[in-house]
């Protein structure tokens, strides 16, 4: 489970987009669906990935938020001594909606279709 503790807080006020911002680029790339998000190669790397938060809404117990992850993925060769396919990053975006609970700051995030 990913807990946003910081930013649900912060719900509300001026900072509350940097802070969750700043949240999410600490979470491990394996705790979002980047890897369904895939377009242009086959495994996410292991480089930084970068958020930007594109909306929020709530309900009576959660903040919903909508965001744009900017991550790079490589094609993967075939591991051989002579394969000549280049490590290349490649650029790749997804967008993905965060439910976080207002009382705990737990939350659960899917890939946006």
């Amino acid at each position: 489970m990913i807990r946003l503790e910081k930013a649900h807080l912060e719900w509300g006020s001026d900072c509350f987009r940097s802070t969750l911002r700043a949240e999410i680029e600490q979470l491990d790339a394996a705790q979002l669906p980047l890897q369904a998000g895939l377009s242009q190669s086959s495994y996410v790397s292991d480089e930084p990935f970068r958020v930007m938060i594109i909306g929020s809404t709530e309900t009576v117990s959660h903040i919903q938020v909508r965001t744009g992850i900017f991550y790079t993925g490589i094609i993967a060769g075939c591991s051989c001594a002579d394969d000549p396919t280049p490590v290349e990053p490649q650029t790749e975006y997804c967008e993905v909606m965060f439910d976080i609970d207002k009382k705990s700051g737990e939350a659960t995030v899917v890939l946006c279709s």
